[in-house]
C-alpha cells in the first residue's frame, strides 16, 4: 500500500511571528521542509537572521512590559483561554503534527490534551506565585522575599517534540510573568508558529510570545543577543556546548534538557510479556526518536534467552507505514541525514560483530520515497560496545545480559547521560533500592504514562541542567529578590 502524500493545507504558511505580525519573508536562509513520510517537499521555510532576531527582541521586551505588568488572575484566564483553544482546534493540530515530522495521527490527540493541561496546570501557579517571610536575627528587623520573572526567555525547541515542548516551557514561563522568543528548528518549523498565532487568537498580548524559526546563524545571533534574560534548550549536548559558549558573552543563564542513553533493567521476578511490550515500545514509540528511549534494555541472565525470542517475535510482527492510518505503530524518521545517521549505527554494530536478532534494514518499495528503517534489535551488546554509549535517537535497541542488581546498577550507571531509568520488577523492595540507585532524572517503574504536569522533568551529567513541570518548572523561570527592613 502506497503512502498517503502530506496534507499540506493542515500547515500553516511558514513564516515569523514577531508580535502581532505575520512574517513569510526573511533576510537569511531558507529551509525546504520535506515531509517525512514521502519525502516530498510541502513548504520553503524562511530561516530568521540576526537581524529578524533582534525584532524579536524588542517585541519581547515590549510584550514583557506588559504581560508582567497584568494582574496575576488576568494572567491565569489569558492561559486559560489558550488551553481551550488548543482542545478546540486539536483535530487540525494532529494533521499538523503528523505532517510536520510524521508523528502518528493516532496519537496526536493526546499530544494537543497534554499541552492543553499543561497550560491549564501553569495558569493555576500564575496567581500564587508570591515570596517568603525569612526569619531574622538577633536584632529587629522584617525580611520577605520577591519571586520576580526573568524578563525574555529564549526558548529553543527541538524538532522531535516541538509541539509538547512549546507546552513544558511556555507553560511556567508565560505563568511567572516573562516573554519569550522561540527559535523552532528548521526541521519542525510548524508547531510553534501555529500555537503562537493561536495564542494571540486567544488574547495574549501581542509580543509575549514570538516565533523565529533559524539556523545556527540565527540561533547564535538569538542566544547572544543582550536583551535575553534566560535561555531554555532543549535539544542535543554538541549543540548545548555552542549555546553556552554564547551566552557566556552576556553571562545569561541557561536551562539545559539534554539527550540520554536510558536503561531498562529487566528483573527475573519482572511480568515478561508486559516488559516485553514496553520495551519494543522504546524502539517504535516515535520512531526511537525520543530523549527519555530506553535503548539499552538490560536483562536478568535467568530470563535473557526467553525475553530477546519473545522480543524479536513481537517487533518482527511491527512494520513501519503511513502515519496517517489509525492502524499504524511506527513511522518515519525524520529526514534522510537521520537515515544515514541510524543506518551508520547499525552498520558500525555489525562490523563490530554485534548480534543482529531483527530488523537492521531501511524499508523499499512503497517506502522508499520515505525515511523507513526497520525496527532493530541487536544482542549480546557489550555495555562498552559504540551502540551501547551513544545516544542512535532511531528504532535501535541494544540487549545486555547481566547477573544481579549489583551488576544491573553498574551497567546501568556507567554512561555520561542521566535522563531516565526504568524499572521492571515485581519485588517493592527492589524496586525502591534500585529507584534510588539509579543516577538519572526520572524513573518509571514497571510503565509508562508520561508525566504528571505536577511532577518535575529533567536529567543528571550530560543529560541537562534545571526542570520543567511543577513547582519546579515556575522557578525555573523566577529569580528572587530579597528585602530586609530595619525595624
Amino acid at each position: 500500500m502506497s503512502i498517503a502524500s502530506a496534507d499540506i493545507a493542515a500547515l500553516p504558511k511558514p513564516g515569523f511571528l514577531i508580535g502581532d505580525k505575520k512574517i513569510t519573508e526573511g533576510q537569511g536562509l531558507v529551509h525546504e521542509h520535506r515531509y517525512a513520510a514521502t519525502g516530498e517537499l510541502t513548504y520553503k521555510v524562511p530561516l530568521g537572521s540576526a537581524e529578524d532576531m533582534d525584532r524579536a527582541v524588542k517585541a519581547a521586551r515590549a510584550g514583557f512590559k506588559v504581560w508582567s505588568k497584568l494582574p496575576a488572575n488576568e494572567r491565569r484566564r489569558h492561559m486559560l483561554r489558550f488551553a481551550t483553544a488548543v482542545r478546540e482546534r486539536s483535530a487540525a493540530l494532529g494533521k499538523m503534527m503528523t505532517a510536520e515530522n510524521g508523528t502518528l495521527t493516532a496519537g496526536t490527540p493526546h499530544f494537543t490534551n497534554w499541552v492543553a493541561e499543561l497550560f491549564e496546570y501553569n495558569a493555576g501557579w500564575a496567581d500564587k506565585i508570591g515570596g517568603e517571610v525569612v526569619t531574622t536575627f538577633p536584632g529587629p528587623a522584617f525580611d520577605y522575599t520577591l519571586d520576580e520573572p526573568f524578563g525574555v526567555i529564549a526558548v529553543i525547541v527541538p524538532w522531535n517534540g516541538p509541539f509538547v515542548s512549546f507546552g513544558q516551557t511556555l507553560g511556567p514561563a508565560l505563568a511567572a510573568g516573562n516573554a519569550v522568543i522561540i527559535k523552532p528548528p528548521e526541521l519542525a518549523p510548524y508547531s510553534c508558529l501555529m500555537l503562537g498565532e493561536l495564542a494571540l487568537e486567544a488574547g495574549i498580548p501581542p509580543g509575549v510570545i514570538n516565533v523565529v524559526p533559524a539556523g545556527p546563524e540565527g540561533g547564535q545571533a538569538l542566544v547572544r543577543h543582550p536583551g535575553v534574560d534566560k535561555i531554555h534548550f532543549t535539544g542535543s549536548g554538541a549543540t548545548a556546548k555552542k549555546i553556552i559558549a554564547g551566552a557566556t558573552e552576556n553571562l545569561t543563564p541557561c536551562g539545559l534538557e539534554l539527550g540520554g542513553k536510558s536503561a531498562r533493567l529487566v528483573f527475573a521476578d519482572a511480568d515478561i510479556p508486559s516488559a516485553v511490550q514496553r520495551a519494543i515500545g522504546s524502539a517504535v514509540g516515535g520512531s526511537g526518536q525520543a530523549c527519555i528511549c530506553a535503548s539499552r534494555v538490560l536483562i536478568q541472565e535467568s530470563i535473557y534467552d526467553k525475553f530477546v525470542a519473545d522480543a524479536k517475535l513481537a517487533l518482527d510482527q511491527i512494520r513501519p507505514g503511513d502515519p496517517t492510518l489509525a492502524a499504524t505503530r511506527m513511522g518515519p524518521v525524520i529526514n534522510q541525514g537521520a537515515v544515514d545517521r541510524i543506518m551508520g549505527f547499525i552498520n558500525r554494530s555489525q562490523e563490530e560483530g554485534l548480534r543482529l536478532v531483527s530488523g537492521g534494514n531501511r524499508m523499499g518499495g512503497d517506502h522508499a520515497g520515505g525515511y523507513f528503517i526497520e525496527p532493530t534489535i541487536f544482542a549480546d551488546v557489550d555495555p562498552n560496545a559504540f551502540l551501547a554509549r551513544n545516544e542512535v535517537f532511531g528504532p535501535i535497541l541494544a540487549f545486555t545480559p547481566f547477573k544481579d542488581e549489583e551488576d544491573a546498577l553498574r551497567i546501568a550507571n556507567d554512561t555520561e547521560f542521566g535522563l531516565a531509568g526504568w524499572i521492571e520488577s515485581e519485588d517493592a523492595k527492589r524496586v525502591h533500592r534500585v529507584a534510588a540507585a539509579l543516577e538519572a532524572g526520572t524513573i518509571w517503574v514497571n510503565g509508562f504514562r508520561d508525566l504528571p504536569v505536577g511532577a518535575p522533568f529533567g536529567g543528571h551529567k550530560q543529560s541537562g541542567v534545571g526542570r520543567v513541570g511543577g513547582i519546579w518548572g515556575i522557578r525555573e523561570f523566577t529569580r528572587p529578590k530579597n528585602v530586609w527592613m530595619q525595624l
